[in-house]
């Protein structure tokens, strides 16, 4: 008996030895990888050999925009989705996309069920996926985008108490700042190299990351640009403000935390016990599982969900 608790002790610590060791030649590895890459994909096409003008010209291109830096009017809400997302595709490649997802679907679900109304609800998600598959990436990226805003701030405070201009302090930020932000202030450092005004750059900034944040700085730089001041000490309030609202939004994010994990369980509970009945006793439900009444229960069921999550998103859904 203790040679075997032995034993077990022995493999356990040999286990944790193992995994501590492979743990950290990843982060090692990953860490090797940071120093030895770009800070953001603008310096790796400025790497490749291009000039910045092409480096902008292909940046506009591959997130949709114009020649002038702005969204046209055809397919305008496709392209603001794909804008706001990040990803270098064009507008129209989103509806092959649908098609494909919704003939997949509907077709998978036509080969389980063969029921009308289950194929054209499948064939429905399908042509919605990529569409909420572009809000939940615009969502991310904006996240992500806001949550580096402060340092960027911090950056250009102390470049312009340093003396230098604001192109500058905004070139540098494009230079050390990773993306998306890094991309985000390169592409308007640019702008105002080839001739935009820094306001405009930075509202067209804005426009690309679509937050209150964003649009609260450009609204900063705008005014500054009117009535003149001391811009550093504009943006360390600036600075301070978006960092207060970070906090606010986490503090929130915390207390309805408990709110947001019962919407899930509820979700989630339904589906588990349908599929755990139907993976344990296959023929529990017997003669009634093709009936009507049943088919119409489930959908009311469904319906049902839908509201309700619904109502738990208005109550958990605090903005600020």
């Amino acid at each position: 008996m203790n040679g075997s608790l032995h034993f077990s002790l022995l493999m356990a610590l040999v286990f944790a030895a193992a995994f501590f060791a492979v743990q950290t030649g990843v982060g090692l590895t990953r860490q090797a990888g940071r120093r030895a890459g770009f800070a953001n994909y603008r310096l790796k096409l400025l790497a490749s050999g291009d000039t910045e003008t092409l480096v902008l010209a292909r940046m506009r291109r591959a997130r949709g925009l114009n020649k002038q830096g702005q969204i046209g009017e055809f397919l305008e809400w496709i392209k603001k989705l794909v804008l706001h997302s990040g990803l270098r595709v064009q507008a129209w490649m989103v509806f092959p996309a649908m098609l494909g997802a919704a003939v997949v679907l509907g077709g998978v679900s036509w080969v389980w069920k063969e029921a009308v109304p289950i194929s054209v609800i499948a064939s429905a998600l399908g042509l919605a996926g990529p569409i909420f598959a572009l809000i939940f990436l615009g969502k991310t990226r904006r996240e992500k985008t806001v949550g580096q805003l402060p340092d960027s701030l911090d950056v250009i405070i102390r470049s312009l108490r340093a003396g230098h201009p604001v192109p500058v302090a905004m070139k540098l930020v494009g230079r050390e700042m990773p993306d998306p932000i890094g991309s985000e202030f390169g592409m308007a450092s640019d702008e105002i190299g080839f001739g935009a005004g820094v306001a405009t750059a930075v509202q067209r900034m804005s426009e690309r990351v679509d937050h209150e944040d964003m649009y609260l700085f450009a609204a900063m730089i705008r005014l500054q640009e009117r009535t003149g001041g001391n811009l550093a000490e504009l943006l360390a309030s600036n600075a301070k403000t978006i960092r207060d609202r970070q906090t606010m939004r986490m503090k929130i994010k915390a207390a309805s935390a408990e709110g947001r994990m019962s919407a899930l369980i509820l979700n989630l509970a339904p589906v588990g016990v349908w599929v755990a009945v139907n993976a344990m006793a296959p023929g529990f439900y017997g003669e009634v599982e093709g009936h009507p009444w049943v088919s119409y229960g489930f959908y009311a069921v469904g319906a049902w969900m839908v509201i309700g999550n619904l109502v738990m998103r208005r109550m958990i859904n605090f903005r600020i």
